[in-house]
């Protein structure tokens, strides 16, 4: 196997420095590790040429994170351990780049360990930001993807004003909703809209239960398409700008999130 000439190299740089201050380093590692690849393969899937690209696979090369034979290139052993490690960082990275300035004012104390280690699951979420007019309004999107799922599931301290009506079209489209709840929202539906929330605990369709513990949080919700949150600023404000992310990762982090929320509910059976 050949490899680049390592017997002239000029001093090493920090390895974080070969890995993160260019691009096309960090997007070549990445491909790299799904196998060998001829050179052609690489230019395409980086849309570069070769003399924007020889010069950055020798700086990875000379840092013994990648081999070089025949036109075809792989990960060294030392590569592969580097970039196992590097690509759930930069996918966290990617997460909160997204709107580093929302993400840094919010108190995410009420994430389990688990799923914020996996919090790049998430993927490329849109940080939406409604409008005065429309603060108040369903987002579209997310009721919709409802409609055309199996499951919905809403860990909430609030229920949309209009939620009577939006149960009734996800009850008629055979939707299985599930809901965890706040004591303080159960009180207050018992208080100011009793009859309808009745009506939703008599149909087949609706599960509820209430949370033993503290929400520190708005609300998490999830159907079989999206992932919708609202989560609490640090001095405990709620603002109207959420968070909504379509991928399958992030659905099954938000059910993740539903089944370790349900482990400290009870089920409400009747009034």
């Amino acid at each position: 196997m050949y490899t680049f000439n390592r017997m002239y190299l000029k001093m090493n740089k920090p390895l974080c420095d070969v890995i993160f201050a260019s691009d096309k380093r960090k997007q070549a590692l990445l491909l790299l590790q799904e196998g060998p690849q001829e050179m052609e393969s690489i230019l395409k899937s980086l849309d570069t040429n070769r003399q924007g690209l020889l010069p950055q696979m020798k700086v990875l090369a000379e840092h013994y994170l990648v081999d070089h034979y025949d036109d075809i290139y792989e990960l060294t052993t030392i590569g592969k351990l580097v970039v196992n490690r590097m690509e759930p960082l930069l996918n966290k990275i990617e997460v909160l780049d997204i709107d580093i300035d929302y993400w840094g004012i919010r108190d995410l104390s009420f994430i389990p360990s688990h799923l914020l280690e996996r919090i790049n699951s998430l993927g490329k979420c849109s940080i939406v930001s409604p409008s005065l007019l429309d603060m108040y309004d369903l987002d579209k999107r997310f009721h919709e993807g409802s409609k055309l799922s199996k499951n919905l599931y809403i860990v909430t301290t609030f229920l949309h004003p209009n939620f009577p009506e939006l149960m009734s079209e996800l009850i008629t489209n055979c939707v299985m909703t599930h809901f965890i709840i706040s004591d303080e929202l159960l009180r207050n539906l018992l208080t100011t809209k009793r009859e309808e929330f009745i009506r939703l605990l008599q149909s087949t369709f609706v599960k509820i239960y209430i949370c033993n513990n503290e929400m520190k949080f708005h609300f998490v919700s999830s159907n079989d398409h999206y992932l919708m949150l609202s989560i609490l600023r640090d001095d405990g404000v709620v603002d109207n700008r959420y968070i909504l992310c379509k991928s399958k990762k992030t659905v099954e982090w938000g059910q993740e999130f539903f089944q370790y929320c349900l482990k400290d509910s009870i089920p409400i059976n009747e009034f």
